[in-house]
């Protein structure tokens, strides 16, 4: 079957009733995401009276949206996209731990007892996916460029997988500052917190800012000064290749793009909202998922090479 018939098939065969479960993916924008499709082909596939939509969240509307669509008894859940991941934290009962280490939220169900409890999954699928490319994170130095609530998920899961030293750097002042302390406190790790994003030194380098979005983005470090032997991880899921992993694979280097972030993330979506059986099964194998997400992406895996640098 072709990618762009799982689409189709996906779209056409996807009954809405009066007892599909309701899930919403917030954003502002909106348009980049890829969830819909993911969960929506599982959903259909499996038989899951479900759907995910996606809907345009401004931040000043975010308390307003969610008190109300959490009041509905068929909507199960909530994904946060940009730029709501932090702003979620505020309004939950509970909260996993690195959510709370990060500050950020990716998921929130709502329990039987009628409170909100969120999760963080971007970190999870991130690491995941290194392990998936064969890069390992223990004992490595890591630079994160860009720490809103994709980025400091991020940050927290290579924290918990024990690198040696992890670097952040944001435009916005003082919230590297304020991230790398609660980061350092939490896993005992050494975060730092940089006055420019420069990849010299660093074994993984993650893009998790917005630039190569739009035209015309700057890229968000100088590929120039990457090690020959980094691995660099561009989170962006849209306009791909991005000029980020253009200019890596200009130079040779290990780059990826974030669909198989995304991807490893599905089976934890799955059980965090009752679906644990199709969670095990996807965890299990999840080919037609990366041939949906991105069928002229294969990933380009130099683990051999930036394994040679392990002291």
């Amino acid at each position: 079957m072709t990618t762009a018939s799982l689409s189709a098939g996906a779209a056409a065969a996807l009954p809405i009733t009066g007892t599909t479960r309701v899930f919403l993916i917030l954003g502002d924008p909106v348009s980049q995401v890829r969830a819909p499709e993911m969960f929506n082909h599982l959903f259909r596939t499996h038989g899951i009276d479900a759907v995910l939509a996606p809907a345009h969240v401004r931040p000043a509307d975010l308390e307003r949206f969610v008190r109300n669509v959490t009041a509905a008894g068929n909507i199960d859940g909530l994904w946060l996209a940009i730029p709501h991941k932090t702003a979620m934290v505020e309004l939950l009962d509970r909260c996993d731990r690195l959510g709370r280490a990060a500050g950020a939220v990716n998921a929130a169900r709502r329990n039987p007892d009628g409170s909100l409890e969120g999760a963080l999954f971007d970190g999870i699928g991130f690491v995941k996916a290194l392990d998936h490319f064969g890069i390992p994170c223990a004992g490595r130095d890591a630079l994160v460029v860009g720490v809103g609530g994709g980025g400091v998920a991020i940050a927290a899961s290579l924290c918990e997988r024990g690198v040696r030293r992890l670097a952040l750097y944001d435009n916005v002042p003082g919230r590297t500052a304020t991230v790398a302390s609660r980061l350092q406190a939490e896993f005992g790790v050494e975060v730092v917190a940089l006055d420019a994003a420069d990849p010299a030194g660093f074994d993984i380098v993650v893009n998790s800012t917005p630039l190569g979005l739009r035209p015309g983005d700057p890229l968000p470090f100088d590929v120039a000064r990457c090690e020959g032997h980094a691995a660099v991880i561009d989170i962006l899921m849209k306009n791909q290749p991005t000029p980020l992993l253009q200019a890596c694979r200009a130079r040779g280097l290990a780059c990826h793009p974030g669909y198989e972030m995304l991807i490893q993330q599905i089976p934890e979506y799955l059980a965090f909202f009752g679906y644990q059986a199709l969670a095990r099964r996807v965890q299990a194998d999840a080919t037609d998922l990366r041939a949906l997400l991105a069928p002229q992406q294969p990933p380009v895996t130099l683990a051999s090479t930036f394994q040679e640098t392990t002291p």
